[in-house]
């Protein structure tokens, strides 16, 4: 069998240490994700994007109820501008 010459690299895995605090943990993953991030030119709204869809994906019902304020908002201001009644 003929050896490569091609040497891999083995990526940095994170290992939760429990004398850690869990912000310090949190930093260290953001600190990770935002180098790994930039190493492959992604772009940095479609970082904070993929970064803000994974944290509404790990809370369920956030979405839901982000929705309904933002509905609940646009009703609002419709009922300022008089576009529509109250009831």
């Amino acid at each position: 069998m003929q050896k490569s010459n091609q040497t891999l690299s083995v990526p940095t895995v994170y290992h939760a240490e429990p004398a850690k605090p869990w912000a310090a943990q949190l930093v260290e993953l953001f600190e990770q994700a935002a180098a790994l991030g930039a190493r492959h030119g992604v772009d940095a709204d479609a970082f904070m994007q993929g970064a803000w869809s994974a944290y509404i994906d790990a809370r369920p019902g956030l979405r839901e109820q982000l929705e309904e304020l933002h509905i609940k908002n646009q009703l609002d201001e419709l009922r300022k501008q008089g576009r529509i009644g109250e009831a």
